[in-house]
């Protein structure tokens, strides 16, 4: 996990199971653009890179994100600041060397295609063939019945509820995207896996503790019974 190195032994604290990586930062406290080369060098010894959540939009930080998507040739899945900072220089996107899934709610969708958050829900479908288009990339337009597509071929995802619309719910879905291009998935393959699994942990937490109060920790706790189901249901096919 890349931190500001002021942040780093708080991190190595709290986050028990990660590493951290302690990157250079601007003057107000998130990652700047001195932290692009240790970045671009670290992610050489990497597979794949997931980048956005908890950036911040700070200018520095926007720079930063701006020369890491346009000069990193590793496999990445791009979402919230991060998305927000390319939203000023979508060109960036369209030109980077590498394969990538973006993964937008309405508003970040709408940024990026420099138009309105109704009009992207109004046609919700097309703004996702739209994107994946234009940026040359998979695309993830979450919200009901999350959408991915490729820009020709379009999935419709049945799992998930209202109580995920909560702060930290998508951060869960570009870590678990990460993680199944980690293991060698093709990206629509990765991009469809992790939302239909992520949608069903957080339907089976909010079974068990309800909506109203579900967060987006009840999510990965979650997972490994969402997993169990589907090994379940998958064995059960093979005995029919």
């Amino acid at each position: 996990v890349g931190v500001p190195e002021s942040l780093n032994h708080i991190l190595e604290v709290k986050l028990t199971e990660a590493m951290t990586l302690p990157l250079s930062e601007g003057s107000k406290g998130s990652i700047g653009k001195n932290a692009l080369q240790r970045a671009i060098e670290f992610s050489k010894m990497c597979d794949v890179i997931a980048l956005g959540p908890g950036l911040s939009l700070e200018q520095e930080t926007q720079g930063f994100v701006q020369e890491f998507v346009s000069s990193c040739e590793k496999t990445m899945v791009i979402d919230a600041d991060a998305l927000n900072a390319l939203s000023f220089t979508p060109d960036i996107l369209k030109n980077a060397p590498s394969k990538r899934i973006i993964t937008p709610h309405p508003g970040e969708l709408a940024r990026l295609l420099s138009t309105s958050i109704y009009d992207i829900q109004q046609d919700r479908i097309g703004a996702v063939k739209a994107a994946a288009k234009e940026f040359r990339c998979i695309t993830v337009l979450k919200g009901k019945e999350t959408l991915v597509s490729d820009g020709d071929l379009l999935w419709v995802n049945p799992t998930g509820n209202p109580g995920m619309a909560t702060g930290g719910s998508g951060d869960v879905l570009t870590g678990m995207i990460a993680a199944f291009l980690a293991r060698g998935m093709k990206p629509e393959e990765a991009a469809i896996a992790g939302v239909y699994i992520h949608g069903l942990a957080g339907d089976l937490a909010a079974l068990k503790k309800g909506q109203i109060c579900l967060i987006a920790s009840d999510i990965i706790e979650f997972l490994p019974a969402a997993f169990k189901q589907l090994i379940v249901d998958e064995r059960e096919m093979e005995t029919l």
